[in-house]
Parts: C-alpha cells; structure tokens; sequence
C-alpha cells in the first residue's frame, strides 16, 4: 500500500511517527490480507524484562487510593469512593480505592466535536501513526495494564498479560489497519475526462475526502474491557472520529489508563487531546443509556448483557450501533482418535478464568449410546465421569488452580454456580470446591461445576439454553450426533454464540456441523488439541464473532466494522476542455 501523495496538515511530529511505524503499518495491513500469524507485541512477559515488571508493580500500587489525574474539560465533580458508595473493588477481596473525575457531558461533548476538525485533516496515514504511537506506548506499560485487569476483571495475572494487555493491544492495531486499508481503498484525487461528439475532451479534477461520523462512544464491560474496548476505540479514533469512553463501575482503571496515554499522545503530537475522553459514572446514575441517546454521539461501541443491547439497538437511532452481547458456546464430542488429548482440552477450556470468557464452552452434546475413541468405546457416564476426573486433576491443589482460574467478578456469578451445584437443575457429575489464593485470601474462587442434562427431557432445554456466566458446564446426552448438531444450531440461532466445537473422526459428522455452523453463523473449532482451545481467538487471523446470531452484530474485525465509521465526500472542479 502506498502512502497518499498529499496527506493535509500532518504536522512535522505526526509525520516523524509514520516514519517510526511505518513498517508496522505495512505489516499489519498484509497480515490481515494473508490471515498468518503475526504481532509486534510480544505475548511472553520476559520479552520484557524485570524492570518492565518491576515498574509495572509499583507504578500499579502508586495508583491506589488515589485521586487518577485528569485534564478534561467539564469536570463536575468525582466517582470512585465515599458515601455515595461505588468504587472500584479487587476481585482477589480489596478496594482500590481510585477516584475519578466525572465530567458534564454538556461541557464534553462539544469540546469533543471541535477538536475533530484537525483530526479529520490529518488523513488516514497521519491518524494510523497516532493510534500506532499510542499503542506502542501502551504496550510499554503492559505490566501496568495487566496489574489493572487482574484487580478490576479477576484475571490470573497469565490471563490479564495475554487478553488485558498485549493482545488487546493486537485487537487496537487490528482495527487500525482495517481502518487503514478501508479509508484509502478510494484514491484522493482523480481526473475524470470524457470524450465529447465534437472531438473535445471534457475534464473534471476530482478529489475524496474521508469525513467521520461524529462522536464515538465506547461502553465497555468488567471482564475485558480492554480486549473488548480497543476494536472500537481505535477503529473509530483512526477513522477521524473522537470517542468518549464509558467504562464499567467495576473495571474504570484500565480504561482510564487508555485514555491517558492516548491524550498525552495526541497532545505531543499537535492534536487536541479531547479526540479520546473517560466517562466514568456516579452509582445509579445509568450514564451509559443517557450518553448513547445525545445526538452528538454518532457511533456506540458496546459489549455486555444481550438485554441492554438489544436496547442500544432499538433506541439509539442516532447512532451506528456496534453490539458483541451475550454468547451460549457448545462442543459436539462424537468419537476422538485421542481421548486423553481431548478431555485435558475440553477440561482446560471450561476451567480457564472460570469460565467467565465470552468464548468459555458451556454445553456438551455427547450421544446416549456413548462415543468411539482410541482407548475403545465409551459410555456417556464413562465419558462424563473422565471429564469430571480430569477437571479434578487440572485443578488438584489450590496452587495448580489458580494458575488456571480467575476469581469470580460479582456475587451474581458465584450464586449461579451454587445455583447449578445444588442439584436443582439437574444431576450434578462434579461438585465445585472454593479455591483458596495464596497472595488474596479474600478473593472468591471456584471450580467448574459440571451437571449431567438428557435433552429427551424437554425442560432442559431451557436450561443449557441459556448463558450460565462462570464455571457452568452441562453434558448433555443426546439421541445422535445429528441431534447433537440440531440442538447446537438451535442454540446458536436462538441464544448466540462465539464458538463451536466438534470432536469426531467422521467426515460425515464434520461436514454436518460445518454446515450448521454456516447456517447458524458462528466459527467452528474442530478437533482441538495441545496448546489452543476453543476459548482462543488469534488476532489478525481468526474472525471474532461474525455478526449472524444473536450474540452480536459486528466482527472484530472486518471491513464492515470500520467502514461504516466514515464517509467519502468528493469535489469536483472545472478543468481544461478541449
């Protein structure tokens, strides 16, 4: 791709940024044509060093039960602890104690709305730069941001390097090469010259310029609302668009933290830093419906409860509205050539952060009459009951666990898994058992809890039906794997899903799901095993969600996802006729 021959008004530091990123620009833009594996930010923390990590843990402590620094304009007033109550609370059993600075959106907004007329000049060349140099600069502080997701989602500190930190950071620049690719798919001038009867030519000189839509607004949720909240971040702010974020009462650090780096950048970069602003919000105070209705607000980024989502998409008309809701993921198991490799994956990808991931399996069809396997034939209480052993050995000692799992984001999560262990909705085949951290004793950990369903029954289905939020897994036994593949598509079609797995040696089975998955418009994972897992989505390759089922109606990413964040407005002026 070649960079535009008159970008307007990019300033001498924004120009000396594309000169830096460049090359990574380049790279990204090919790695989402090619579909390889690629990132610039390592995902192993020792790629960082000791005293990136030690930094990290002290700047983290620094910010607790402290004022967090704000030059925003139209402050009013503060969020965060005091009577009021609200404030942000460890997951792992503490406060922490932050305050933040609330702001008026009537003083906000239009400062917003002003400082885009820069930003608009700067072209989408000048714009990638920015959003590189911010994420670069977030990746620095990867250790920071990692602390942060630990103590705000009840990530294990893996789980929030990896999702909190470095591959959300992949996401942001994800959405800026898309971003990237899409605003300069059109050239920037033209001539546009016709033939006329008499043997002239007539001529028009043409030129399109990429105009945002407005105001962007992320909401953000509690259990990664970094790796949920970049996508639309960058891919509004690198199509021109300033974007106030709107974080979760629960997980505001992260986000707050964002925003900062990306101000300070804009700022050195000769750009207004109110193009990227934190809205935190008073307890009760419903900020995120009364924000997504201003008319300035052009574009809502949201990822949370399918409930409030179906609200943002029936009620902010103003708006192009972005939705990844709630998701009810399923595995068919209907013979494996390596059973032992299969049950660790499944049992891996049902323990990991507790099952709180939006990818996390919850239901497993397994047919009645049992499954072929390399060890010979398995009953389905066989089945179950090896799933249920090797859950148990995974997590044999509260040290091995909670390398594994994540500490429960809210008593709502930890009421369902008792819910669920106490047998009232079905046979339970593993009990949950409180886990005990070392570091946190006050944090609320649990494993999965895995309850035996018969889908001949009809109730059930209302049960695996829905999402169980947390360390929930149903077996359910079916007449077949067609059935299987039936009540899977059904599910996706009625609940939504992110994910969907098969186990089977069959290519008859195989092509049957793959079909329902197609039908049903949701990414099949076949045969996992070793060291990836249905929970898992590999950015610059893999398409997250695909916007066909009720889990959501957008893509991270795709040209869909950032191209409905512009227009191309074009002029045409006079030229020579001959």
């Amino acid at each position: 791709m070649t960079t535009p021959l008159h970008e307007r008004a990019v300033g001498e530091a924004a120009q000396e940024l594309l000169e830096r990123h460049r090359a990574v620009l380049d790279r990204a833009v090919t790695a989402i044509r090619t579909r390889e594996y690629w990132s610039p930010y390592p995902d192993e923390a020792d790629a960082y060093g000791e005293p990136a990590r030690t930094a990290g843990d002290e700047t983290f402590r620094q910010l607790l039960g402290r004022e967090f620094p704000s030059d925003q304009p139209g402050r009013d007033g503060f969020v965060g602890p005091g009577p009021e109550g609200g404030g942000e609370r460890s997951p792992y059993g503490f406060d922490l104690g932050i305050t933040y600075a609330h702001a008026d959106p009537d003083v906000l907004l239009p400062a917003m709305e002003e400082a885009m007329a820069g930003w608009r000049s700067a072209g989408p060349w000048g714009r990638a730069a920015v959003c590189a140099e911010i994420l670069a600069r977030i990746n620095a502080r990867s250790f920071e941001l990692a602390h942060a997701a630990v103590h705000t989602s009840g990530h294990n500190f893996l789980m929030a390097f990896h999702a909190g930190a470095v591959h959300a950071q992949d996401r942001g620049l994800e959405a800026v090469a898309y971003a990237l690719f899409e605003q300069t798919r059109m050239p920037t001038g033209a001539t546009w010259s016709k033939p006329m009867p008499d043997g002239r030519t007539f001529s028009l000189a043409k030129t399109f310029t990429v105009v945002p839509r407005g105001v962007s607004l992320v909401i953000a949720n509690r259990v990664f609302p970094t790796w949920n909240g970049y996508p639309g971040l960058f891919a509004s702010l690198a199509t021109g668009n300033a974007v106030l974020v709107k974080p979760h009462p629960g997980a505001v650090l992260p986000l707050a933290l964002t925003v900062r780096i990306a101000r300070e950048v804009l700022r050195e970069s000769g750009f207004d830093p109110n193009l990227v602003a934190l809205a935190p919000e008073r307890p009760g105070e419903r900020l995120a419906a009364t924000l997504a209705l201003r008319p300035e607000v052009r574009i809502v980024d949201y990822a949370g409860t399918s409930e409030f989502g179906h609200w943002l998409e029936a009620n902010a008309r103003q708006a192009r509205v972005f939705t990844a809701k709630s998701a009810v993921n399923s595995l068919l198991v209907e013979s494996t050539a390596d059973y032992r490799g299969m049950l660790h994956n499944i049992a891996f990808s049902l323990a990991l952060y507790s099952g709180q991931l939006c990818t996390s399996p919850q239901n497993l069809f397994v047919p009645r009459g049992g499954i072929a396997t390399d060890e010979g034939h398995r009953t389905y209480d066989e089945v179950v009951g090896d799933l249920a052993d090797t859950v148990t050995a995974l997590l044999a000692d509260d040290t091995s666990a909670v390398a594994v799992l994540g500490a429960l984001v809210g008593p709502d999560v930890l009421a369902e898994v008792e819910y669920a262990a106490s047998g009232a909705v079905g046979p339970v085949a593993l009990a949950p058992r409180p886990v005990t951290h070392p570091d946190h004793p006050g944090a609320t950990l649990r494993t999965p809890v895995l309850v035996a369903l018969d889908a001949a029954r009809e109730e059930t289905h209302k049960t695996f039906g829905r999402e169980w939020f947390g360390p929930v897994g149903f077996v359910v036994a079916v007449d077949s794997a067609a059935r299987g593949a039936e009540l899977l598509g059904s599910v996706t079609r009625r609940a939504g899903a992110l994910s969907v797995g098969v186990h089977t040696t069959s290519a008859a089975v195989e092509a049957l799901v793959s079909e329902v998955c197609e039908d049903a418009g949701v990414m099949l994972s076949v045969n996992l095993m070793g060291d990836w897992f249905i929970t898992q989505s590999a950015v610059f390759s893999d398409l997250h969600s695909t916007g066909l089922n009720p889990s959501g109606n957008s893509v991270y990413c795709d040209g869909a996802y950032v191209a409905e964040r512009f227009r191309t407005v074009g002029v045409r002026r006079y030229g020579d006729s001959r």
